[in-house]
């Protein structure tokens, strides 16, 4: 008679999934409810099921065994829920997860993928059918709840179905497809600081590394600005004059650690290691001609400034959705360094140049007895659905 020998392994679990794009970025879109039972709720066993989704943490740091395409812009995760807020469509919490270490970062958004929530959401049955036409945009309400702000996703909807398909070209994004606007609703609530310091400059001291003139502000995501001639920069780099280079990355990094340190995002500079989603460093350059990342030549007439931002401790090839919020609001406002490096004065929109091409975004800033608040910026982006069904991963894994 045959003996059965007990499975050594446990099988691998299905887990429903959905690979989206999202501006620049992609990511893997969960319902909330569809996850397993203990990973409804914030802690370990979700953090390392999405660690084990992605394929993290990987020595080698090509996230081979997993769906992240190690970089920044590819090792995310977004888990959207019916809103619990009045007057909002969906709760959408992001996760960045970390190529080579054990952590997923929750301390801020990803505004990229932000252009695929809306859809996301749409099909998910999570925003009510009256709201939907047949014909023009849904307006989907999003609560983001990691920094728990107000955003909007204006999605084209065709005979009734979600229109991805279209000929609005975004730099960074290989195809064209149908435009998504975003607005970021007061992306700086009025009892925040804008300026966790006070200042629209700040001298930031950086042992071993110098001492640098700042912008250092707390919209869309918290940045620190600096301008690109201090460290030794044009401003029209791309990113391997600065990702081939580990020097450069490192001292970006500590600039990034004390920065944080004096926005009191962290008490002391050894937190950062685990806070790497947040702040972002960029620096900044008067507007010049460049040839972008894939050949195509930029006219200096054809943008108002350059930035170039890190994320994840890399240079990005195109610019984060949530710095670019950053980017239009310091750029409307007087005295910043981005505002400087546009050529000065007061606008409602910029356009930058950035290592995949440019970007326009409008912010509706102002200064009320001589704080400045912005009611909301926007920006065009597109979204599509790359694949869904399921993920698997060890049962084991959480």
């Amino acid at each position: 008679m045959m003996s059965i020998v007990p499975q050594a392994h446990l099988p691998q679990v299905k887990i429903p999934a959905t690979y989206m794009r999202g501006g620049t970025s992609k990511g893997v879109f969960f319902n909330l409810t569809e996850l397993p039972a203990q990973c409804q709720i914030a802690g370990d066993a979700r953090d390392n099921m999405l660690l084990r989704v992605i394929g993290s943490p990987d020595p080698y740091g090509k996230q081979t065994d997993g769906m992240g395409g190690a970089t920044s812009s590819t090792s995310k995760t977004v888990i959207l829920a019916k809103s619990t807020q009045v007057d909002h469509d969906v709760d959408y919490l992001f996760g960045q997860v970390a190529i080579d270490k054990a952590f997923v970062d929750w301390s801020g958004n990803c505004g990229n993928l932000t252009a695929a929530v809306g859809s996301f959401a749409i099909s998910s049955g999570l925003v009510s059918a009256d709201r939907i036409p047949e014909n023009g945009i849904c307006e989907v309400r999003i609560w983001q709840k990691n920094i728990s702000k107000t955003i909007i996703a204006h999605v084209p909807i065709s005979q009734g179905q979600i229109q991805e398909t279209g000929d609005f070209e975004l730099d960074g994004v290989t195809f064209p497809a149908a435009e998504v606007q975003v607005d970021f609703i007061a992306p700086v609530d009025p009892s925040e600081a804008m300026f966790p310091t006070g200042n629209l400059i700040d001298e930031l001291i950086v042992p071993e590394v110098g001492t640098f003139n700042v912008t250092m502000i707390s919209a869309g995501i918290p940045t620190i600005f600096l301008n690109a001639d201090d460290i030794g920069y044009t401003g029209t780099e791309l990113q391997e004059a600065i990702n081939g280079d580990e020097q450069a990355l490192a001292r970006f990094e500590k600039i990034r650690a004390y920065g944080a340190v004096k926005m009191g995002l962290i008490n002391d500079i050894s937190e950062a290691v685990s806070r790497q989603h947040t702040p972002k460093v960029a620096f900044v350059a008067p507007a010049q001609a460049y040839t972008t990342s894939s050949g195509k030549d930029i006219a200096e007439s054809d943008i108002d400034l350059h930035v170039r931002a890190l994320s994840m401790g890399k240079l990005h090839h195109a610019m984060m959705g949530t710095a670019a919020v950053a980017i239009g609001t310091a750029a409307a406002i007087p005295g910043t360094l981005v505002n400087i490096a546009a050529g000065s004065g007061e606008s409602s929109t910029v356009t930058f140049g950035h290592p995949s091409g440019t970007l326009k975004v409008g912010a509706e800033a102002e200064c009320i007895d001589g704080n400045w608040t912005v009611r909301k910026v926007s920006m065009s982006r597109s979204a599509r659905v790359l694949m869904e069904g399921w993920v698997r991963i060890p049962e084991n894994s959480f």
